[in-house]
């Protein structure tokens, strides 16, 4: 039997691996800049972390969980978010009782059982940030920037930032009530109309055409806003184009989790097709609370890894990732390779990258393997060179050749590659 990636997953395999690991330390290397901390948690959570947090009407937690019972009979879910973890775990370790705010950055794999499609996974892989235990535009702004500045340093020019506030517990119910007027009255079918009744903001991310034609005329939630709601997304929107950071305001911007409050954002690239989000967040200052723990009102984004792939991909940017290693070793002989495999450990070390050849392969043979490895310079060491004390250095791109003694080799090709 032949197995295959489940339906809905994949394997990134070298040399398009590569980009995988530079998209992930791109997009974490502004947060990391800004102060934010590594945080890890478990794949798996109790059930009840993601129905509570999340939210029970959303599409996640009555369709998309991989959800099973543990041996003890626990109910476990495989993670289909990050925030809901990260901010169980600040509670959990008492984070919230040291200086605020917490700032943090993760980066891990999730897990929705969705519509398999381009740009759609079931096991994708995700960047994030969660700023805890401050309410201040200013902690919105910076998120978006550093997001912002992580795909411009991938050469990205065309991620586009959807910007929108969705209220307070104080202005929120008089817009909840208003949407439920306008979508009770909508031809829909029956899920969707106790939708309506359980959180009406989720018709409004309704991908369906059938349902997108009818919320044309759906009252905005920007109309409904208190005036501490419109001062603070006037704030956000000023300190954004402060940092020059443009924006797009979307009145009809929603988020898929209940726990979004005031500021939220979506980022997005037209080169996807259907699949345009690479990245999105918001502000969810009750999210704390719907979760056991104390007041913390926290910010946050989690952006693709999968999906910044794919816009590296439709703006013509994966370029051919550089040779993997700096030397390649090639043994002429069993002697030789007994000499020339305690070099190799010594060149890596001393911090260069260097394989070998393996196998007993023949001078051709082993040559070939050194200049697919990408390899600038190649060690070659036979049985001549064992009398005379030397290894024959080549440079892979000039063909240059020199006897290097032994004792310097290390030093010489240190050296030529700094």
């Amino acid at each position: 039997m032949n197995f295959q990636a489940p339906k809905g997953t994949f394997d990134w395999m070298p040399p398009r691996s590569e980009t995988v690991l530079a998209v992930r330390d791109a997009l974490a290397g502004p947060a990391r800049r800004a102060g934010y901390g590594y945080v890890e948690t478990p794949a798996f959570e109790d059930t009840g972390l993601f129905s509570r947090g999340v939210g029970e009407s959303t599409d996640i937690v009555t369709k998309e969980m991989y959800t099973f019972t543990s041996r003890g009979g626990q109910s476990l879910t495989l993670r289909p978010e990050g925030t809901a973890s990260v901010v169980r775990a600040v509670i959990e370790h008492g984070l919230y009782g040291g200086p605020l705010p917490i700032k943090l950055w993760y980066s891990g794999s999730f897990f929705r059982y969705e519509r398999a499609q381009a740009g759609r996974y079931r096991h994708f892989s995700q960047v994030g940030a969660e700023a805890l235990g401050a309410e201040d535009p200013a902690l919105d702004a910076e998120l978006i920037v550093l997001a912002m500045d992580g795909y411009a340093s991938l050469g990205l020019r065309h991620v586009r930032l959807l910007l929108n506030s969705l209220g307070c517990r104080e202005c929120r119910p008089a817009y909840r009530a208003a949407l439920q007027d306008f979508l009770r009255a909508l031809d829909l079918d029956e899920a969707t109309r106790q939708r309506i009744e359980i959180n009406p903001l989720r018709v409004l991310d309704d991908k369906r055409p059938e349902v997108r034609a009818q919320l044309a005329g759906a009252p905005l939630v920007t109309d409904h806003l208190c005036g501490a709601c419109k001062a603070y997304h006037e704030e956000v929107r000023g300190l954004l184009a402060a940092a020059d950071v443009p924006y797009e305001d979307d009145p009809r911007l929603v988020r898929g989790l209940d726990y979004y409050t005031r500021t939220t954002f979506e980022f997005v690239h037209d080169g996807l097709g259907a699949q345009s989000a690479v990245g999105g967040g918001g502000r969810y200052d009750g999210l704390s609370e719907m979760i056991g723990g104390p007041q913390l009102p926290g910010v946050g984004w989690a952006l693709g890894v999968d999906r910044t792939v794919l816009a590296l991909e439709a703006e013509g940017l994966l370029a051919e990732p550089a040779g993997r290693v700096d030397v390649f070793a090639v043994p002429l002989g069993e002697e030789a390779r007994r000499r020339i495999f305690p070099l190799v450990a010594a060149l890596r070390r001393a911090g260069l990258a260097v394989d070998m050849a393996f196998g007993g392969r023949g001078v051709k043979g082993a040559m070939k393997a050194a200049d697919r490895s990408g390899a600038r310079y190649a060690v070659i060491l036979g049985d001549r060179d064992i009398e005379a004390g030397a290894v024959q250095v080549k440079d892979l791109t000039t063909a240059d050749q020199t006897a290097v003694p032994l004792t310097e080799v290390v030093d010489v090709l240190k050296g030529r590659l700094s």
